[in-house]
């Protein structure tokens, strides 16, 4: 039977996107939002000195001096972030459990997690190494009891966290870092695990100079110059629309005119 909405329109779905997936599975992350925010905030910071600077010569500092008293001084990209709150609900997954095994067990744990994975620097896999200590057990029971378990971990230092792409559709993909996170269970399954939560979301826009310096493997810095790329797309995007505002500007200045 037909409905009044057969025309509207299909949405495009935010994602967040992690290149390097530190899981098992080398596989990009694609975390889909189930529910696009209905509303989001975006705040843009330009540029300002620091309160106290230590300079290493008098020059220096007169020549620092010179460029502060400049009102119009923006030696960086102003800094961009975004915030907004994303809803998770297992209700439709429940429905068919069968279909959908993971959220009959977890819920919306899953979702929840593999947002909050990518404010962690990538490591030791923290289930390989539960693995890599089940096969160790086994073998140092066999042979010299439990006392050779704790020499068969290497402690790997953390590097950074990854590189993350948001994407609003075709108009707005930027790498970013997530700088806060912070959940809202709202309904919990016999089990205890959330099947309805609420995740509140801060993101920054990582521009060219902040990934000028980003350390890494050979996959690590094609990874870098792809989310150089988006960024310089999105910007690029931001001028032409700009200069698309000048026709608006046209039309008000003809209004003004006297008839």
């Amino acid at each position: 039977m037909a409905n009044g909405f057969t025309r509207s329109p299909k949405l495009l779905k935010g994602a967040l996107i992690q290149f390097s997936a530190p899981m098992l599975v080398p596989i990009p992350n694609i975390i889909i939002f189930q529910y696009n925010p209905e509303t989001m905030t975006r705040q843009v910071i330009p540029w300002k000195p620091k309160e106290k600077v230590t300079y290493e010569s008098k020059e220096a500092a007169e020549k620092a001096a010179a460029e502060f008293l400049n009102e119009l001084a923006q030696p960086f990209d102003p800094q961009e972030t975004f915030s907004l709150s994303l809803e998770l609900d297992a209700a439709d997954a429940l429905e068919e459990p069968a279909s959908h095994p993971v959220a009959f067990v977890a819920g919306v744990a899953d979702r929840i997690s593999a947002i909050e994975m990518l404010c962690y620097p990538p490591g030791p896999s923290a289930l390989a190494g539960l693995l890599n200590i089940s096969v160790s057990t086994s073998l140092s029971s066999g042979i010299g009891g439990i006392g050779g378990i704790g020499a068969t971990a290497d402690v790997v230092p953390k590097l950074q966290v990854p590189v993350v792409l948001f994407f609003w559709g075709p108009g707005r993909i930027v790498p970013v870092r997530i700088t806060s996170f912070s959940v809202e269970e709202q309904q919990y399954s016999p089990l205890l695990y959330p099947i309805r939560a609420k995740v509140s979301l801060g993101l920054t826009v990582l521009n060219e100079n902040h990934l000028v310096n980003v350390a890494g493997d050979p996959g690590q810095s094609l990874i870098v110059d792809f989310a150089k790329l988006c960024y310089r797309f999105t910007q690029a995007q931001k001028e032409a629309l700009a200069l698309a505002n000048l026709a608006n500007s046209v039309e008000s200045i003809i209004g003004m005119l006297p008839t």
